[in-house]
């Protein structure tokens, strides 16, 4: 009794010296944590700055982007052997010339276009009748009621009297004159020249600062990173590479489909007589470059003219057709063809990103919007401080494919995780998501159980989202059954070590049982191997971990089996194993009997399994789903169950004789 108080003592002790550590533990990692409070700072501060100091950093960022799209260019002409100076002017000045010449075309045709938009009055004025007319005819009863009732109000008017006299004539009012007095001619230039001052001195200003940018892009690379990264050359030379790759790639390919999206819209448009086609052409290819507004904006304007131009309505129609055509050849064929033009952003963070540039910096800012969210993305992939811009912003997925199984399987969305599991097997075998994804994501599952985090009624949603999931594939599995050799023969071409994880032995001839070793969880399992067997061609079957209690193992179906494989994902069960297995070996002597209990890292090598399979007397014990699968399908007989024999007590074996003897002669008696 003292030595026993003595042990609760001793593992009391213990276990308060493990909860100090633990704690220990967390707090050290909660104090190593760095907090996030002076980067949200630093970043409000940043988007005050640039807010109200917006004259100054805009005409920097449009020359910054510039740069980027321009060092290309002239990066290849210093290659051909053309001098810095010359490639560089001769870059920019081509470069500013032809947005001159295409801001002077735009201005001219938009002159036009103001000039006759009075003879569309009459047009619009018409159409907008008939429409009237057209959606009020469904209230022609209504009409009529009311022409009846001001018919008869007319009738039993009484007549105006007759006046004597004429009534005089009203009186005249005085008119109204405005005196204007002549302009000097300087007076009228200035007004005239000081609208454009302030844009023409941003557009020197930024020609300006394009052409030293140029000519000092390396010093200013270095200056830069002796800056912000002297410390980790590598991090940081690679951050500006990747911007600079990036927001240069996309310039260019956004640059060319929307100029193979405004060249044949004014080629089309101009077939069909709509006004001012090569103006709704350029315009078309200025705002493409405004994420999602851009197109309908360039698209309402020439259906607004077509709507005006034509008294019909034909011409309206072809004009959307010819909208609507060029959408769909440009998104599912030019832009997936020029696979550079994708930035790495989510489509919610261009559009959240639009809406912030363009209250921060107006239409420049909307239009610059996505090339600068690109540089914060890549600021964030590369300085851990601004790591939540590329979670936020960036189109990678954040969780692993286990992770988000195990958080759709938590909020019980099994139809989520279905269209999850869909997309990956468009390029994974089913045995392959099974052993990958599911199985992983329920060991997650099965982690938080043990420690405590999961309840047992949140573990049965789980296992009731995860069989919904396996009865949702099972028209993949269907498919998958029976597939032709010719993909098999491509594994064994290829040479691959995870094709050859995954080719399977057939099954036809063999039967299977699998049955979940402990908890719900384990059903899900063995469901998920039976699914696999069967797609070998196998005739599996699968029982829940009920069936193995001392009370209901005996109504266990065994006859024919070649195996019986217990599926697990709890180590704890090892300690009640070999019981159930001795069990089921006696109850099915020509079965093989194994156990899976699932891994994903951490497995025991080689020996410790041996160790393992001969103290439990199990046929084999495997790791994972191909393992499993090639065991289970395995034409190796089963190995003799070993009965333990017990210890004798000293006198037994007389004693046994001497009760024998007596028998005998009572019965000779």
């Amino acid at each position: 009794m003292l030595k026993f108080s003595r042990g609760i003592d001793q593992d009391r002790a213990a276990t308060a010296g493990g909860l100090q550590q633990i704690a220990f533990a967390r707090g050290a990692a909660a104090a190593a944590q760095p907090s996030r409070l002076p980067t949200l700072v630093a970043t409000a501060a940043t988007v005050a700055v640039l807010y109200f100091a917006r004259d100054v950093f805009l005409p920097l960022a449009i020359a910054i982007l510039l740069t980027f799209a321009l060092a290309p260019l002239v990066s290849r002409l210093r290659r051909v052997g053309c001098p810095r100076s010359v490639a560089v002017i001769g870059t920019v000045t081509t470069a500013f010339l032809f947005l001159s010449a295409f801001g002077v075309v735009i201005a001219m045709q938009v002159s036009e276009v103001a000039q006759n938009l009075p003879t569309y009055q009459y047009n619009i004025v018409e159409k907008v009748r008939t429409l009237k007319e057209t959606g009020s005819e469904s209230q022609i009863l209504e009409r009529i009621g009311r022409v009846i009732e001001r018919i008869s109000t007319e009738i039993s008017r009484p007549e105006p009297e007759m006046r004597a006299s004429p009534e005089p004539a009203p009186e005249a009012k005085p008119l109204l004159v405005e005196i204007f007095s002549p302009q000097r001619p300087v007076e009228t230039l200035k007004n005239i020249i000081n609208p454009l001052l302030g844009p023409l001195a941003t557009t020197g200003l930024v020609i300006v600062v394009v052409i030293f940018m140029l000519f000092e892009r390396e010093e200013l690379r270095d200056r830069f990173i002796r800056l912000v990264g002297y410390g980790d050359l590598h991090r940081t030379t690679e951050a500006i590479q990747d911007a600079g790759a990036r927001v240069g790639r996309y310039l260019l390919m956004q640059l060319v489909v929307n100029i193979t999206y405004g060249i044949p819209l004014a080629i089309g448009l101009s077939l069909l007589g709509i006004p001012n086609a090569v103006l709704w052409g350029m315009l078309a290819i200025v705002l493409r470059f405004v994420p999602y507004i851009g197109p309908v904006i360039a698209a309402a304007l020439p259906l607004f003219l077509a709507f005006a131009a034509a008294p019909g309505w034909s011409l309206l129609v072809w004009t959307a057709a010819l909208f609507i055509v060029l959408e769909l050849l440009s998104n599912n064929v030019v832009e997936p063809w020029l696979y550079g033009s994708r930035t790495g952003l989510s489509p919610l963070a261009i559009i959240v990103a639009a809406i912030f540039w363009a209250w921060l910096w107006g239409p420049v800012g909307l239009v610059l919007s996505t090339p600068l969210t690109v540089c914060l993305v890549v600021l964030g992939r590369h300085v851990p401080q601004f790591e939540f811009l590329e979670i936020l912003l960036g189109n990678e997925p954040v969780l692993d494919p286990k992770e988000r199984l195990y958080q759709r399987l938590l909020a019980g969305d099994p139809d989520e995780a279905t269209d999850n599991a869909e997309d990956m097997l468009e390029e994974k075998y089913l045995v392959e998501f099974y052993d990958t994804v599911a199985i992983p994501a329920l060991l997650l599952a099965e982690r938080d159980r043990a420690r405590g985090a999961l309840t047992n009624a949140q573990a049965a949603q789980i296992a009731q989202s995860a069989n919904t999931l396996i009865a949702n594939l099972e028209e993949i599995a269907g498919e998958e059954e029976g597939e032709e050799e010719t993909g098999a023969e491509a594994q064994e071409s290829d040479g691959d070590d995870d094709a050859d994880e995954y080719d399977l032995p057939p099954g036809d001839g063999k039967s299977v049982l699998c049955v979940g070793g402990r908890s719900d969880l384990d059903d899900v399992t063995a469901s998920m191997l039976a699914q696999t067997l069967w797609i070998q061609g196998a005739d599996a079957a699968h029982a829940g971990h009920e069936v193995l209690k001392a009370g209901n193992i005996k109504a266990l179906k065994l006859e024919g089996r070649n195996a019986v494989v217990l599926s697990v994902l709890d180590r704890d069960f090892m300690r009640h194993a070999k019981f159930t297995v001795r069990r089921l070996k006696r109850m099915a002597p020509a079965a093989r009997v194994g156990i899976v209990l699932w891994q994903e890292d951490g497995r025991p090598g080689t020996t410790e399994r041996d160790q393992l399979i001969e103290s439990l007397q199990a046929d084999f014990m495997v790791f994972g789903m191909g393992d499993a699968v090639r065991e289970a399908l395995s034409d190796e007989l089963p190995r003799s169950l070993k009965l333990a024999h017990p210890k004798i007590a000293p006198g037994y074996a007389m004693r046994r004789s001497k009760r024998a003897d007596r028998e005998s002669t009572v019965k000779a008696d």
